[in-house]
């Protein structure tokens, strides 16, 4: 029956994106669905297996050079308590843009294997067999809305108007169409056109990254057929980047159109069908209220990134205010999704802070830009975004850092770790110049990425007294402890006021509970350099939270004093 479901909604939005091409095409497809799924039978995940993920993103050569290297690291990772690797773009690329410039959807870059001549992808595939044996689930990212200008197709487009892959980008003779569109890449880009030949050919991006074009219905085959080949290599999900700007319509901004959504519940049917429970998680860097419509009813995206959450973390530290966040979370801002979609909430990732106005206002922009933007060079889009690790946007203080991913960690949603945040990973220099000579591109977003130094890490970890010791002994503690409670990443919030002896509300301590029908769970979080004491409404005090850590607590008063920047994640 579901089966049935799932081709029904494949022919619906085949209807409504290609109402004058015939079905031929769709069921010659569908046919080989259907062999694809008996040979996946064996390999399908647990229903809601991304809401109790501990999400890792890395890229595999910065981490630790290739897949073997990263394969040597997956006891260090488990051990730290990841159970989903988020590989960032490994698909075959000139790496002009850290690789979501793809040049083939079904390779993987040469330099992440030992055998750069693999074309059946077995090391890739033995891979995610050890990291499944560790009960590590890997997702990876697909660009879906454009190319590299190398990729075959393009290359092919490129060479006349009257090629057979010229209609899968969009080519126009002048640049008066989607004049709508803004340019994503303000400061960097000055047109969504670029000049090829007698024509011009439109990007949402960089120019080096032409558009797709999803009127094309072999466009929707065929990157259909590229997330099936990786299924059948054993991966549980894809990253889906750039989903808002898939279908373009003139007199519109091209961006979160009604066809958009058909696309994605195509995806999301064709995945659905062969291999129930892949994760499809949206990129859309936009409002909450645009963001759950990704989710559909359930039959669009499982799970989407929380983007406004993450700016409002920074502001309510910078303020030592726990109301930015609480209104973020609110309703008003963040609307119900349906029971089986999940939030994926982070601190840092590969791309810069994102000040974007489509989920920050003008004065939260300023304030947290003049808060965090403490080089020239942090600066990214003109004011639009700070380019900088936690461990510089947090002062290299590993007191506001345990905090920070303490806050992260206990709000609903599934959390991501930014590949070396565990350990304070500092801003790379000369990685970011020498990706400045190798794309030619001012990308300050090379800031946050670089390599890994394991044989100075593993040494500063030995020295308990070391930055980067002090910052991993708290956040794997918090890690793991997470990792044991299903209530952080399925159940409820209820928020906590406190007051002082006024009865003015302390707005400096964030409080709230993680609520199932087993367990409670009080977490609190002093967002404040200066001691706060607070008055717990618990009957029994436990002697320690569930981190290990003894309370400052007076029985008598049942008040509990928290030092500066101090957070307790408490049993009830």
């Amino acid at each position: 029956m579901k089966n049935l479901q799932e081709i029904t909604t494949m022919q619906r939005a085949w209807i409504d994106l290609y109402p004058e091409t015939s079905f031929n095409k769709l069921n010659d497809f569908i046919k080989e669905l259907k062999k694809i799924k008996v040979f996946l039978k064996s390999g399908i995940s647990e229903a809601g297996w991304y809401k109790d993920a501990i999400v890792y993103s890395v890229y595999v050569d910065l981490f630790n050079n290739d897949f073997s290297g990263l394969e040597s690291k997956l006891d260090y990772l488990a051990n730290l308590g990841v159970n989903c690797l988020w590989l960032l773009p490994i698909l075959d690329s000139p790496m002009r843009d850290a690789g979501f410039d793809i040049k083939d959807y079904r390779k993987i870059r040469p330099e992440l294997l030992k055998n750069p001549n693999d074309y059946h992808l077995t090391e890739f595939a033995d891979f995610v067999k050890k990291a499944h044996e560790k009960n590590i689930n890997v997702i990876f990212d697909i660009a879906l809305n454009h190319t590299s200008d190398e990729h075959y197709w393009f290359q092919e487009s490129r060479t006349s108007p009257d090629s057979p892959y010229r209609d899968f980008y969009i080519w126009n003779k002048d640049t008066d169409k989607y004049k709508e569109a803004r340019i994503i890449f303000e400061g960097i880009e000055k047109s969504n056109w670029e000049k090829e030949g007698n024509e011009y050919y439109f990007h949402r991006f960089f120019n080096f990254q032409p558009d797709l074009n999803f009127r094309n219905p072999d466009v929707l085959l065929e990157m259909s057929q590229n997330m099936l080949f990786w299924l059948i290599k054993g991966v549980d999900g894809f990253r889906a980047d750039a989903i808002p700007y898939l279908w373009k319509e003139k007199g519109t901004d091209c961006e979160n159109l009604e066809k958009n959504h058909t696309i994605i519940r195509f995806f999301r049917a064709v995945l659905d069908f062969v291999k129930p429970n892949t994760l499809l998680l949206a990129e859309a860097c936009q409002k909450p209220k645009t963001v759950v419509k990704y989710f559909g009813d359930g039959d669009e995206c499982n799970a989407g990134y929380h983007f406004p959450l993450m700016p409002q973390i920074y502001k309510s530290l910078a303020m030592q205010n726990s109301q930015p966040i609480r209104h973020t979370l609110s309703p008003a801002v963040t609307p119900g999704i349906p029971e089986s979609a999940q939030w994926l909430v982070f601190l840092r990732c590969h791309d810069e802070l994102s000040l974007e106005y489509v989920y920050v206002n003008e004065e939260d922009r300023k304030y947290i830009h003049d808060n965090y933007c403490k080089k020239p060079e942090w600066d990214f889009r003109l004011g639009q975004g700070i380019s900088a690790r936690l461990a510089e946007l947090l002062d290299r203080d590993e007191k506001k850092i345990g905090l920070a991913y303490s806050i992260m960690l206990t709000l609903p949603g599934t959390p991501v770790i930014y590949y070396g945040d565990e350990f304070g990973k500092l801003n790379d220099d000369k990685y970011y110049k020498k990706m400045i000579k190798m794309t030619g591109k001012d990308d300050t977003r090379f800031l946050v990425r670089g390599k890994i130094d394991w044989k100075k890490f593993e040494g500063e970890l030995k020295n308990k007294e070391s930055f980067s010791s002090k910052v991993f002994a708290q956040l794997s503690n918090q890690i793991k402890t997470r990792k044991n409670k299903t209530t952080f990443g399925r159940d409820e919030i209820q928020w906590l006021d406190f007051k002082d002896e006024k009865g003015i509300v302390l707005h400096e301590v964030l409080a709230y509970y993680r609520i199932n029908n087993k367990e409670k769970i009080l977490i609190i979080n002093n967002l404040s350099e200066k001691e706060i004491s607070v008055k717990l409404p618990i009957i029994k005090m436990p002697d320690r939270d569930i981190l290990g850590q003894a309370f400052n607590y007076n029985k008598q008063e049942k008040t509990l004093f928290l030092s500066g920047f101090s957070y307790y994640w408490i049993k009830v």
